[in-house]
């Protein structure tokens, strides 16, 4: 079991940056896979990033080359530094891992203004 705790979230401008934290609280191999998604307001939860354990990442088309996901794996915790945001990046931001039985993070808010 994990529990994951998302963090960094806030209001920023259009071509302003934000690194969002997940720790995870629980047994250290279940971050090892982790994902980030968002929801915007009236929309489905999308995929964002992903990172596997070994060290490989995946990045939605719409935020390749402006998002950057990273790891440590010493504090259970995974980043994602979101650089040149964009008002459509608004939403909440959830980090999920798909080991352990699944489990979601509760969110952190991410506005943008244009």
């Amino acid at each position: 079991q994990v529990q994951l705790v998302e963090s960094g979230g806030g209001s920023v401008q259009a071509g302003g940056s934000l690194r969002l934290s997940c720790a995870g609280f629980g047994h250290w191999y279940c971050t090892y896979d982790m994902r980030w998604y968002r929801q915007a307001p009236g929309k489905e939860r999308e995929f964002v990033s992903g990172i596997d354990s070994d060290g490989s990442s995946s990045y939605a088309d719409s935020v390749k080359g402006r998002f950057t996901i990273s790891q440590n794996n010493a504090k259970n915790t995974v980043y994602l530094q979101m650089n040149s945001l964009k008002p459509e990046d608004t939403g909440m931001y959830y980090c999920k891992t798909d080991l352990c039985g699944g489990h979601w993070g509760q969110g952190t808010q991410v506005t943008v203004s244009s």
